[in-house]
């Protein structure tokens, strides 16, 4: 096992939500992983990484960082439409990569970014940090202990009534779309409270107002699985009253997302019987302790990059499916 401390880059440091600084954090307070580089065209933010962390070396080309044999691991932190180029490039420069979600735009990319990871044993993996929401770790484990019986319906819904901001991920040709945003973290859980095969996808897109921006204003995917459980996830900007981001039906019961906690509903000798399920705390950083783990000890490895292109499939195959008015298949399931 190599026991060597990861040496790792961020590509990216844009002042959106300020994730350089947040994965740098991250990273740093896992032992035997440090951030010695960070890499971003625009100096001004290059500047802003030595204040926020002194010492760190700089750069302005991808091309000059991926040059330097000190860094071990990259961190692609960039828009949509460069995840897989970017990673791509690191992944044959020998680093290992972790992607910003979403993993990329399309399969193919997605399949690319794999096939390189493999091509340099290196490894790829996705930031889908999210699977430490404490409320996503509550449902999970309720569905887990069988609480409510084999799950066969999920809803889940996120969004609202609002104008898009006029920046990169209301771009449709740059952050692939409306559902690549949070429609990534929620399809991601999703694989976990139901975890069988795919078999098809329907998809129901609307461009209907808000014309300032490319994106989609509502966006809607039915997921059947094999085993015939059903899903559908929605993600808007134009629906003027809401749901709760949860609602799954089970052979024994039910869950129902009521914020800040899960209201179950079950039976008891053929009584109806209502609990309430308590959100979970959240623990973000277990993906980078994660990773560390599996880079200096050999643990496995928590978000497996093929796991991250279901997710790509899925939101790909949903936009095909509302342009052709028919189901389909999600590729990689068999």
């Amino acid at each position: 096992m190599r026991t060597k401390q990861i040496n790792c880059a961020i590509i990216g440091y844009g002042g959106a939500f300020n994730m350089g600084l947040h994965h740098s954090h991250s990273i740093n307070a896992v032992e035997g992983m440090q951030v010695v580089a960070v890499c971003d065209i625009d100096k001004a933010r290059t500047k802003q990484a030595e204040v926020d962390l002194p010492g760190i070396r700089t750069f302005n080309d991808v091309k000059e960082l991926l040059k330097d044999d000190g860094v071990d691991l990259c961190v692609v932190i960039l828009p949509h439409n460069l995840h897989a180029e970017v990673a791509v490039q690191c992944s044959k420069a020998g680093k290992h990569v972790v992607v910003e979600k979403p993993m990329c735009i399309t399969v193919k990319e997605a399949t690319a970014m794999i096939e390189a990871g493999k091509k340099a044993s290196k490894v790829v993996t996705i930031f889908h940090n999210r699977r430490h929401d404490g409320d996503f770790k509550a449902l999970r484990d309720a569905v887990r202990k069988g609480l409510i019986g084999d799950v066969f319906h999920v809803e889940m819904w996120g969004g609202g009534y609002h104008k898009p901001g006029t920046w990169w991920r209301s771009f449709k040709d740059i952050s692939g779309g409306a559902f690549y945003d949070w429609g990534a973290h929620y399809l991601d859980w999703l694989l976990h409270i139901i975890p069988e095969k795919i078999d098809y996808v329907t998809g129901h897109f609307h461009k209907l107002k808000w014309n300032e921006v490319t994106n989609e204003d509502h966006v809607e995917a039915i997921i059947r699985f094999r085993n015939g459980a059903v899903a559908n996830v929605q993600q808007s900007t134009l629906a003027a009253v809401g749901k709760p981001r949860w609602r799954v039906l089970g052979t024994e019961g039910a869950i129902v997302d009521e914020g800040g906690s899960f209201k179950l509903y079950t039976f008891k000798d053929g009584i109806p019987v209502q609990g309430t399920i308590a959100y979970q705390d959240s623990d973000w950083a277990a993906f980078y302790r994660n990773l560390g783990d599996h880079l200096l000890r050999g643990g496995d490895l928590e978000v497996k990059p093929e796991e991250a292109r279901r997710v790509i499939a899925i939101m790909e195959c949903a936009e095909k499916s509302s342009e052709t008015g028919k189901a389909v298949k999600v590729p990689y399931e068999d």
